[in-house]
């Protein structure tokens, strides 16, 4: 990937190639207190932001972002560009007690 762009930008050009939903993104993805849809996760990827940069992650560059799915709630994905593809680690609701009231940055209670 090209350093210049920055990880949004990598995200991005990751997610027009293709995007790999990881077992665990599904997993989380599907628990009946959040069923969060594919096409939220893209809207995320598309139109979110970031607000984590992991440089160093053991799985290669990956970031968390933020935007709104369904009905305007937010949804937080975690996700790694790849050569050929962005890999969806984890997505999830975020929830009121262990963030801010933006969901931008973690509660440090």
């Amino acid at each position: 990937m090209r350093s210049d762009v920055g990880i949004l930008g990598e995200v991005r050009a990751a997610a027009e190639k293709r995007i790999l939903f990881l077992p665990h993104a599904l997993h989380q993805m599907l628990r009946p207190d959040r069923m969060i849809r594919r096409s939220e996760v893209r809207d995320v990827i598309e139109q979110g932001e970031v607000i984590e940069d992991y440089p160093t992650d053991a799985r290669g560059h990956s970031c968390l972002m933020l935007g709104l799915g369904f009905a305007g709630r937010p949804v937080h994905v975690v996700c790694a560009p790849k050569d050929d593809y962005l890999a969806v680690i984890t997505a999830y609701l975020p929830d009121e007690a262990k963030w801010s009231a933006d969901y931008r940055i973690r509660s440090k209670k």
